[in-house]
C-alpha cells in the first residue's frame, strides 16, 4: 500500500508542472473565440444557416409598419440607382459569378448571412473596374468612385504612383525578358536597399506575402529546432494553415498558440514554455487588438470597436521583444500589409522595435505581386556547413521574377525622392485631424457614426444600437465611395489624397448616412440594446435548429 502512495505521489508530482503550463497557457488565451480557435470552429459548424424573407428583412428589429413601408422604398430606390448608374458592370459581374468563386464568396459575404439571399437577389453591385487615376477608380459604365480599399494594402502612394512603377520596371527588365533562374542586375540594388531599410542582413524573395511568412516561420524552425509559433488574437498573417487556426482553416491548429494580445499572461507563456520558435506580430493589430478584422458580414449590432494607442502598443512591442531576446525566441514582424505604410522604413522605425525576421510585401512589388523576408544573416541561411543533408528548403519559379524585381527597383528609388518622402512628414498628425474632423461633422450631423485610425487606415464604428448597420456601404457606394469586400470595416487611403480630396469623401459620407437615416434604416425602438440584439439572434438560431431536427 505504501508502494502504491509513493507511485501515485510520484506520479501526481509528475504531471502538476505540465497541468501549470496548460493552466498558463489557457490563461493567456483571450477569453472570447477569437482566443479560442478549436470552439470558434465547432460554433462555426453549429451556426445554422437560414435566410430572410422579405418581412424579415425589412421588419427584423420589430420596427412599425411605417418605418418598414420607408425602408422597402428606400431599398428598391436605391436598388434602382446603383443599377441606373453601373448596368454594364453589374452585368459583366453576374455573367463572371460561375466561374469566379471569389466573386460569389465575397458578393454573399458582404452582409450577415441572414439578409444575404434577399440583397443579392433584389441588390446587384460592380465587381469590375477599367481604370484608375488620382484617388478614384472608374467602372465600366464611366462611374467615378473615390477609391477606399487600398488595394488590400497595395495602393500606399497612390494609383498613378504605381502605374508608372510599373511602366519602368517592365523598361528596366524588358531586355531580359521573362527569364528565370539567374537575377536581373537591380536585384543586387533591391537587395542592399532593402537591408538599409530593414537594419538586416540578408533578403530573400518570395511570390506574396503568405509565402514570405511561411518561409519566415520555416527558418525560425529550422535554427531553433522548436516547433511552435505563438501570434495573437485577431490578427491576419495568411490564408496557409498554422497562421490560420479557426474557422476559414480546414485542418485543426497544430502548433500554434493564439495567445492575447496586450497582456500579462502571454509574457508568461513566452518566458516560460520552451517550445516555442517565433512570435508573429502583425502591427495593424494595434488598431483593434485581440479582435478580427472588422467586416461588414459580423456587423451583427453596433458593438464593433477600434482604438489605437501608439505609446501603449510601442510598450507591449518593447516588452516582447525582451522576453523574445531572453529566451532566444525569433521575433518576427509580419508588415506585409502596413509596411511602408507607417514610416519609410516601416513598422520597425515607427515604433522604434527591431525584430530577428522581417516580412513585407504588397506596396514593395510597385505594384505587382511580392513578398520579401529580411533577416539576421544567422536566420537566413538555408544550409548547415557541418550537415550538408540538412536544409531549409525554399524556392519558387517566380521568386525574383524580372518585371516584379523592376518595379521593386523604382519602387525603392522613388522611397529616396523628395516628393515621396515629404507623404511620410507629420503622418499621423494629418490623419488623426482627419479623423477629428470626420467625427466632428458625424456629430454634428447626428449620423450614428465614429472612426478610429491607426494613421491612414480607418475602421468605421456605429454608435447607436441597430441591426442594419451594414446597409451603410451600398449608401456609400451609390455616393461615390469604392469600398473593398468587408465594406465599413476599413477604409484604406493612399498617403496622396489631399485635403481637398478628403474633403470630397466626407460630404459623401455625410450624404450617403443622410440618405440612410431618411429611409429608415437607424429606426430604434425605445430600449433597443446591443445585448438584446444578440439575444434575439440566439433565440432565432436556437428555432431554427429545433426546426430542422
Amino acid at each position: 500500500m505504501a508502494y502504491e502512495l509513493v507511485w501515485i505521489a510520484g506520479a501526481i508530482g509528475a504531471t502538476l508542472p505540465a497541468l501549470k503550463r496548460r493552466l498558463e497557457l489557457s490563461r493567456a488565451k483571450h477569453p472570447s473565440l477569437a482566443g479560442h480557435s478549436r470552439m470558434a470552429k465547432r460554433l462555426a459548424r453549429w451556426i445554422p444557416g437560414y435566410a430572410y424573407d422579405e418581412a424579415a428583412f425589412f421588419a427584423c428589429d420589430g420596427a412599425p409598419n411605417d418605418v418598414v413601408q420607408q425602408r422597402r422604398a428606400g431599398f428598391f430606390a436605391l436598388a434602382g440607382r446603383l443599377q441606373g448608374k453601373a448596368p454594364l458592370s453589374i452585368a459583366l459581374t453576374q455573367e463572371a459569378r460561375e466561374g469566379l468563386p471569389d466573386l460569389r464568396f465575397t458578393g454573399a459575404y458582404r452582409v450577415p448571412y441572414q439578409f444575404s439571399p434577399y440583397l443579392r437577389q433584389h441588390l446587384q453591385v460592380g465587381g469590375f473596374v477599367q481604370s484608375s487615376e488620382g484617388v478614384s477608380v472608374t467602372d465600366l459604365d464611366g462611374k467615378r468612385y473615390i477609391d477606399l480599399t487600398g488595394s488590400y494594402g497595395v495602393n500606399v502612394m497612390g494609383m498613378d504612383f504605381y502605374k508608372s512603377c510599373i511602366a519602368a520596371g517592365c523598361a528596366i527588365a524588358q531586355d531580359l525578358g521573362p527569364v528565370l533562374g539567374a537575377y536581373h542586375p537591380c536585384v543586387a540594388d533591391n537587395v542592399a536597399r532593402l537591408q538599409q531599410i530593414s537594419g538586416l542582413d540578408a533578403v530573400s524573395f518570395h511570390m506574396s506575402g503568405t509565402e514570405a511568412v511561411m518561409q519566415a516561420v520555416r527558418l525560425a524552425r529550422y535554427h531553433t529546432g522548436k516547433r511552435h509559433l505563438v501570434r495573437f488574437c485577431g490578427a491576419y498573417h495568411g490564408w496557409w494553415e498554422d497562421v490560420q487556426p479557426g474557422p476559414g482553416n480546414p485542418l485543426p491548429p497544430r502548433e500554434t498558440y493564439t495567445l492575447r494580445d496586450m497582456h500579462e499572461a502571454s509574457l508568461k507563456v513566452l518566458r516560460t514554455r520552451r517550445d516555442i520558435a517565433c512570435v508573429l506580430i502583425n502591427p495593424l493589430q494595434a488598431l483593434h487588438p485581440n479582435k478580427n478584422a472588422p467586416g461588414d458580414s459580423t456587423l451583427l449590432d453596433s458593438s464593433r470597436s477600434a482604438g489605437y494607442d501608439r505609446a501603449a502598443y510601442t510598450r507591449w512591442l518593447q516588452q516582447v521583444r525582451e522576453v523574445c531576446t531572453e529566451r532566444g525566441i525569433v521575433l518576427i514582424f509580419d508588415e506585409v500589409f502596413l509596411g511602408f505604410r507607417l514610416a519609410a522604413a516601416g513598422a520597425q522605425e515607427y515604433f522604434g522595435v527591431k525584430a530577428d525576421l522581417v516580412t513585407y510585401g504588397k506596396t514593395l512589388g510597385g505594384g505587382l505581386p511580392v513578398g520579401v523576408v529580411c533577416g539576421k544573416k544567422e536566420l537566413m541561411q538555408r544550409f548547415r556547413e557541418d550537415r550538408p543533408a540538412d536544409i531549409c528548403f525554399a524556392r519558387g519559379t517566380f521568386n525574383a521574377h524580372p518585371y516584379v524585381m523592376g518595379a521593386m527597383n523604382e519602387f525603392l528609388r522613388r522611397l529616396e525622392t523628395p516628393e515621396i518622402s515629404g507623404l511620410y512628414r507629420d503622418l499621423d498628425a494629418t490623419w488623426d485631424t482627419r479623423r477629428e474632423r470626420f467625427n466632428a461633422r458625424m456629430r454634428a450631423e447626428d449620423l450614428p457614426l465614429a472612426a478610429a485610425n491607426m494613421s491612414s487606415v480607418w475602421t468605421l464604428s456605429y454608435t447607436r444600437p441597430s441591426r442594419y448597420n451594414w446597409m451603410l456601404q451600398y449608401y456609400l457606394r451609390d455616393h461615390g465611395l469604392a469600398l473593398s469586400w468587408v465594406g465599413t470595416g476599413r477604409f484604406i487611403f493612399s498617403l496622396n489624397f489631399t485635403d481637398a480630396d478628403f474633403e470630397d469623401m466626407l460630404e459623401r459620407c455625410v450624404q450617403a448616412g443622410l440618405q440612410m437615416r431618411r429611409d429608415g434604416w437607424w429606426w430604434q425602438a425605445p430600449g433597443l440594446t446591443n445585448k438584446s440584439i444578440k439575444r434575439g439572434l440566439l433565440r432565432e438560431m436556437l428555432g431554427q435548429l429545433v426546426k430542422h431536427r
